[in-house]
């Protein structure tokens, strides 16, 4: 019913004390003034600007808005402001959430790259597992969600029923979310290894396969890695006694260095994380994961976001591993 330009009229002719010197004020034409100020008092229902002579006063009704424009007027052009910020860089926020392996190298270099490009930007970062993540990207609570898969590049259209499409949409067991509504980002292929004690039999072997390891103890990580573990193994023929179960793959290696198991590790830790008492073994078939940047296609476009996105993909060139980065696109 009330519009802005409807209380900056009335703030002027409070201000100013006629129609003419308020249309001067503000780049208006006197007919204009008075063709707004009729729309205002229609819309409200009462008379708003009493006129004698040459000049005119504000009613009662007419005052009220007058008074309320200050603060409305003020809010408006603060958040206009804001606005400008954001679009130009000079502020915004970010809110990230990654998962924990993420956190040791990838994210706290993007962090450095936001902080030094863009210093009035405010990144936020949660960590999260990938269901998790993508959950709160759903539901609005993050911008960004970075996210792991195992096989295939979730976007391409590869056939479930094959072995090798394993982590492309709707293959049982390694991905449940849909992401062709999503925007994704691959940032890094990630390989997994099979990381063994120095002291173990096979330890000196060019690569490795699970079966190889059938007898062995097993050290599984979060539940989308234990998933992975148990297709794997079951390819081969045969069900891994997984003896220990921890997300922390600095862990991970401990246990594996004390010799109690064996453990798939990716190399994006791997190339973190040294301990002198484990091997990393190739797998044969190998086993790669993606990591992606996940976000909404509006989202995209907000320059924050945009700009974290980048920053993602630099860190992700950086990263001291021997996976390969990628920054490969694919929107729905």
């Amino acid at each position: 019913m009330i519009d802005a330009a409807g209380l900056r009229v009335m703030k002027a002719i409070a201000d100013e004390g006629s129609f003419t010197s308020a249309a001067n004020a503000l780049g208006f034409t006197q007919p204009a003034i008075s063709q707004m100020v009729r729309r205002l008092e229609q819309r409200t229902g009462t008379v708003l600007v009493e006129r004698y002579g040459r000049q005119v006063r504000l009613t009662e009704a007419g005052n009220v808005l007058a008074r309320h424009a200050v603060g409305v007027l003020a809010a408006l052009d603060a958040a206009e402001e804001e606005i400008t910020a954001i679009a130009g860089l000079r502020a915004g926020r970010v809110r990230l959430m990654a998962f924990p392996s993420s956190s040791a190298t990838l994210v706290p270099q993007a962090l450095a790259i936001v902080k030094r490009n863009h210093p009035d930007l405010t990144v936020t970062f949660t960590e999260g597992e990938p269901p998790q993540s993508l959950a709160a990207l759903r539901a609005g609570d993050c911008d960004i969600a970075i996210v792991f898969v195992y096989g295939n590049d979730p976007t391409d259209p590869a056939d479930p029923t094959d072995p090798a499409a394993a982590g492309s949409i709707g293959h049982p067991g390694e991905l449940d979310e849909d992401l062709s509504m999503l925007v994704t980002r691959r940032l890094l292929v990630d390989e997994v290894r099979l990381v063994v004690p120095r002291s173990h039999p096979l330890a000196d072997e060019a690569a490795a396969t699970m079966a190889d390891f059938s007898s062995d103890e097993w050290i599984a990580g979060c539940a989308r890695c234990r998933g992975h573990l148990l297709i794997l193994a079951a390819r081969e023929g045969f069900t891994p006694n997984v003896a220990f179960e921890t997300e922390d793959y600095v862990a991970q290696l401990g246990l594996v260095g004390a010799g109690l198991g064996v453990a798939l590790v990716p190399d994006i830790i791997l190339g973190a994380a040294k301990h002198d008492d484990v091997v990393a073994l190739p797998l044969s078939p190998p086993s790669r994961r993606q990591i992606l940047a996940v976000t909404t296609p509006d989202l995209q476009r907000v320059p924050a976001v945009g700009a974290a996105l980048e920053a993602l993909c630099e860190a992700a060139r950086a990263v001291p591993t021997v996976v390969t980065a990628a920054t490969d696109v694919a929107t729905s």
